[in-house]
């Protein structure tokens, strides 16, 4: 038997917890910024759904003027091919039959499909599998300071791209990387450099994508690039707040969770634990913000229970029964815990939107 479901118009207070809830106004507002920063300095905006994995969300994002969609897993992109997106980015190395076989299928039923590469090995499979169809779009991923996959020189990233110049069924389709935050300087020296290599070597570039969320409002230091990722904008974090990047009163998601237990004055016990919070840390000590208890501190989480450390509150504490906001450290992790989202206005459901692409990580 499923839970009590959500209708529009009921109270928050009415939910079963834990629940997470995203404030209407909030993502409007996260999703109108953004865009707009991207529309004054001549980017072309391409937000990652990886955060919300909700094609109803993707398309606001679209609507407001991004370019196209992000994804990170093939099966993710199948998902938003099926609700009508047509111009998608897997910032991902592909490799496997399987996975190769369901990526040409897609490729064979969107108009712009991309992929990126970091690796010869990648680049061959991707020729072997496009061979004899429709050629295949392939970016060389470039590690520019992440420390994640990319090619690690200017020269690297010439020398793969001659290799997918020079591959049957492969188009190529430009530079990408995911870079540290606040690292443009840096970022927009090794994307010139690149794209010098390039130019001189007879080869167009036509996409220079940069990406992330926490130095968003920085993305202008990168003249050279055409093109930004982000998705950790749309809802918002802890991490994010602590990156500069917004407020707390910008973070659309808050889990509700119910507290359960007070076995002493200092501690409480709530329903939200691992399955529900997450346990990224991301450089935190604690598992989230509590904003109506801000000394509050989440010291731990099992499955099913999240403890909270009270001894540092002033004035009135929860009790049992209580219902207490909390805005996570990593919003994109809680996305893949739940089915639905519950969106609200003022405290009354808005709308539940199915999580179209949960759990599909390959």
């Amino acid at each position: 038997m499923k839970p009590f479901a959500p209708k529009p118009g009921m109270a928050l207070a009415g939910l079963s917890t834990p629940v997470p809830v995203i404030d209407e106004a909030v993502l409007a507002g996260n999703i109108a910024r953004v865009q707009s920063y991207m529309d004054e300095h001549g980017l072309a905006f391409r937000p990652h759904i990886k955060t919300h994995k909700i094609p109803a969300l993707a398309r606001a994002q679209t609507d407001a003027g991004a370019r196209g969609i992000n994804c990170q897993k093939v099966t993710e992109a199948e998902v938003f091919a099926d609700a009508g997106f047509d111009d998608i980015l897997i910032t991902f190395n592909i490799l496997g039959t399987e996975k190769l076989a369901r990526l040409a299928a897609l490729n064979d039923r969107i108009a712009s499909l991309k992929v990126v590469a970091d690796n010869g090995i990648t680049v061959a499979a991707l020729s072997r599998a496009f061979a004899n169809g429709k050629p295949l779009t392939v970016l060389v991923e470039c590690d520019t300071g992440g420390g994640r996959c990319g090619v690690q020189t200017p020269e690297d990233a010439l020398a793969l791209a001659r290799q997918i110049v020079g591959s049957m069924g492969l188009n190529f389709g430009g530079l990408l990387t995911y870079p540290k935050a606040f690292s443009e300087e840096t970022v927009e020296r090794w994307f010139a450099g690149a794209v010098a290599l390039l130019k001189d070597a007879g080869i167009e570039c036509p996409v220079v994508s940069s990406g992330g969320t926490p130095s968003l409002f920085s993305a202008h230091l990168v003249p050279t690039a055409t093109e930004h990722r982000a998705g950790t904008y749309i809802y918002n974090d802890r991490s994010m707040v602590r990156a500069g990047h917004c407020e707390y009163s910008d973070c659309a998601m808050h889990i509700l969770a119910t507290v359960v237990s007070r076995p002493t004055p200092d501690r409480a016990v709530i329903d939200a634990g691992s399955k529900a919070l997450t346990s990224d840390l991301l450089g935190f000590a604690d598992y989230g913000y509590l904003p109506d208890y801000p000394q509050a501190v989440i010291t731990g989480l099992s499955e099913e229970h999240g403890v909270i450390d009270l001894s540092k509150v002033t004035g009135e504490r929860p009790a049992i029964g209580d219902r207490i906001r909390i805005i996570p450290n990593h919003t994109c992790v809680v996305s893949n815990l739940f089915d639905e989202m519950v969106f609200h206005r003022d405290g009354l459901v808005s709308r539940v939107e199915k999580v179209a692409a949960r759990g599909l990580v390959w």
